[in-house]
């Protein structure tokens, strides 16, 4: 099994309903995201996948949250809370729309709030 990990960051506010604590107000962070895809078979170059072709695929998911207020300005968050937990599964299955094949998968979406807080989400 190969895996490769992409890592990019995004800013954005972000606050959490139904929730007790500071955090229920409006606040923002500087998340850094780790993007894993992996998979059992490299192609003629030796590669699994090419780095440029999952950094260009997750940048561009990034840009639809980067600078905004994600409760308000973006529609998945307007029904889920913005946690960290939920911000990894958008991500993974924004990924997991553009790259999968049957080569390589995205494994895993890591999502740093803070340097010393973070959760990944995988499918399994």
């Amino acid at each position: 099994m190969y895996k490769i990990t992409i890592i990019d960051s995004f800013s954005a506010a972000h606050y959490l309903r139904d929730y007790d604590g500071k955090c229920e107000n409006l606040h923002g962070h500087n998340w850094k995201i780790h993007a894993h895809v992996s998979g059992t078979v490299l192609d003629k170059a030796g590669m699994l996948i090419d780095f440029g072709v999952v950094k260009k695929a997750l940048k561009k998911i990034l840009l639809l949250l980067d600078h905004k207020n994600l409760n308000e300005e973006v529609e998945f968050f307007k029904k889920e809370n913005p946690s960290s937990e939920n911000i990894a599964r958008f991500l993974f299955e924004k990924l997991e729309e553009l790259i999968n094949s049957e080569n390589y998968q995205v494994q895993g979406i890591t999502v740093y709030e803070t340097d010393t807080s973070y959760c990944t989400y995988t499918k399994d």
